[in-house]
């Protein structure tokens, strides 16, 4: 393997780990750079070649001879350089910007992956506008300085160094006139690092705030208008609106000084030459085309390392961004064994303990077993962790103690996907997206056919409010189920669930938005259709609860009674005293 060879492979693998680039990408990124640092070098052949034509010209000046200037070659080799010029122009653009924008949607793919594998406590801890901002805004700024500005910095730096190299070779006095600047112009690009990092936080901060009050005045626009509180509502949206355009302006405003004080230490550079050289000259340390090229080198050297210093900023415009897509690309994923073969489908909690994010227990010591054929209850006071209880047994969330087992199997140590592959899950919250309703309950399984989506969407009592639809199950629905009411997205939700047909059913409160008719009949369908699986149903409705085989009450984060529905009534205690609340007896 040649040592070019091995330091290309070397150079990929730099940037590979520094901007979190597929192996692909690191290639095309390398290429960027060496096509970016080309295309310097041609922009400045024709000053080069200007110089060549006044180094001859001035030549007879210093020995008392002839012109031998030949105007032919000059006039090929300017063609050349045109040529060049065009050529690197090209490479550049289709290395910078198609390749990198390859890479950038690449990238898009893997936080969506990655995003698909973190916990829920990841979640938990986000709101929708900061993840939805990350997604969209910082994303977009990370492949802006991908496909614009790192190539270009990159390239130009390389430009630089052999810049400096050449100009030393030629007179290191005149070079270090030359380019003195360029360090010091740098040391003041970064002394604002800092400030830039600092006012992008508070900037970044400000257009998350107004993100999160545009979200809320659309989720919340029924209660806005409901309370008369509109012209409220839109002072605290032109408050958020003005503080982002205030801090955008102190953001560009510390950016633009630093960008402005650099180029004017770089336009110095010229001065410094032009006195140097003619020092050099009247004593006779440098000959008249030395003097020449160093002083046409001069007004163009400086353009690229302008560039640089720009591409520098912009880069540490997008680090915050970056580090927002750092949390998701470097947050551990929720992985385990793919290998999921339990002996039978018994569920049981041992001493399980959770609390979200460190703050109040939920659940303290929870003990209990849900046996496959039967129909376990849930129930409790509201804020017992009933619900919680449930969203630990399928690995939505992990305990943070004790131990969770299906089928005597650690669900800790199993792959996520691997595990909800024997759940099917009915929340409160009914989720619906946007397309058919055939197509929203098929997502329960796909490959199901038409008939065995007929099938399950009757077991769930919707034919009767599919039958008023225009084209039934072939109606399209807005996203979030909006022109459906709340029963109806349930039952959706519950024909979803039987579809899939999995040996683990999780019913949170899966009937509250049911009227008592439409709940019988739902409550039929689910007994015909959960005979020999494991069902755990959450619950605040004693009246679904007493056809339940067994009931766990849970209080304070622990089961404090267990049974069957009618032994917990005669023992006149909690679940006696919930019943009696609600009016309910057997």
């Amino acid at each position: 393997m040649s040592n070019e060879t091995t330091q290309a492979k070397g150079l990929s693998a730099l940037f590979a780990r520094r901007y979190h680039l597929s192996p692909r990408g690191a290639k095309c990124f390398t290429r960027a750079v060496a096509w970016s640092g080309l295309s310097y070098l041609a922009n400045m052949t024709p000053v080069l070649i200007l110089a060549m034509a006044a180094i001859d010209l001035a030549r007879p000046l210093e020995t008392g001879g002839a012109y031998a200037i030949e105007p032919w070659k000059y006039f090929l080799a300017f063609l050349a350089s045109i040529v060049a010029l065009i050529i690197t122009q090209k490479r550049r653009y289709r290395t910078a910007f198609c390749d990198t924008y390859e890479e950038s949607s690449r990238k898009r793919i893997a936080i969506a992956e990655r995003l698909r594998r973190l916990p829920l406590s990841f979640f938990g801890k986000r709101d929708l506008a900061d993840l939805t901002t990350v997604i969209m805004s910082d994303a977009e700024g990370s492949e802006h300085a991908l496909a614009h500005a790192l190539p270009q910095l990159w390239g130009a730096l390389a430009f630089a160094v052999l810049a400096a190299v050449a100009l030393a070779a030629c007179n290191w006095i005149m070079a270090l006139a030359c380019l003195w600047v360029a360090p010091a112009a740098l040391a003041v690009v970064f002394a604002s690092r800092s400030l830039q990092r600092r006012w992008g936080r508070k900037m970044n901060a400000g257009k998350l705030e107004s993100a999160s009050a545009i979200q809320e005045l659309i989720d919340c626009a029924p209660d806005i208008r409901a309370c008369n509180r509109q012209e409220l509502v839109s002072e605290r949206l032109h408050a958020t609106f003005a503080n982002v355009e205030r801090l955008q302006g102190s953001y560009e405003l510390a950016a633009s000084v630093a960008l402005t004080s650099a180029r004017a230490l770089l336009q110095l550079g010229i001065a410094t030459t032009l006195l140097a050289g003619v020092a050099l000259l009247s004593s006779g340390g440098i000959n008249l085309p030395t003097f020449l090229l160093f002083a046409l080198v001069a007004t163009r050297v400086y353009d690229p390392l302008t560039e640089l210093f720009m591409n520098i900023l912009e880069v540490f415009a997008v680090e915050v961004s970056n580090d927002r897509l750092a949390a998701i690309e470097e947050h551990p994923v929720a992985g385990g064994s793919t290998d999921f073969a339990p002996a039978g489908f018994d569920l049981r909690f041992e001493d399980v303990r959770f609390s979200y994010d460190g703050g109040r227990t939920v659940l303290d010591g929870l003990s209990f077993t849900a046996r496959q054929g039967q129909v376990t209850a849930l129930v409790g006071p509201s804020g017992s962790g009933k619900t919680t209880a449930s969203r630990l047994a399928a690995r939505l969330w992990d305990a943070q103690g004790g131990t969770i087992t299906l089928g005597g199997v650690d669900v800790s140590q199993v792959d996520p996907e691997a595990l909800l592959g024997s759940f099917s899950v009915v929340f409160q919250d009914v989720m619906l997206f946007s397309g058919t309703i055939r197509d929203n309950i098929r997502l329960g399984r796909q490959g199901a056919t038409d008939e065995e989506v007929e099938a399950a969407a009757r077991a769930a009592q919707c034919s009767d409010f599919l039958e008023r639809l225009p084209q039934g199950l072939d109606t399209e629905v807005a996203e979030g189920g909006a022109t459906l009411s709340g029963g109806e997205r349930q039952r959706l939700s519950i024909a979803r669930a039987l579809l899939k047909d999995a040996p683990v059913i999780l019913l949170d409160e899966a009937t509250a938005s049911l009227d008592p008719e439409s709940e019988t009949r739902v409550q039929q369908a689910l007994a015909e259709l959960t005979a020999g699986k494991t069902v755990i149903m959450v619950a605040h409705r004693m009246r679904t609860v007493l056809n339940a085989d067994h009931v766990v009450v849970i209080d304070g984060g622990r089961a404090v009674e267990e049974g069957s529905p009618s032994e917990l009534l005669s023992r006149d205690a909690l679940f006696a005293r919930l019943c009696r609340i609600q009016g309910v007896a057997r």
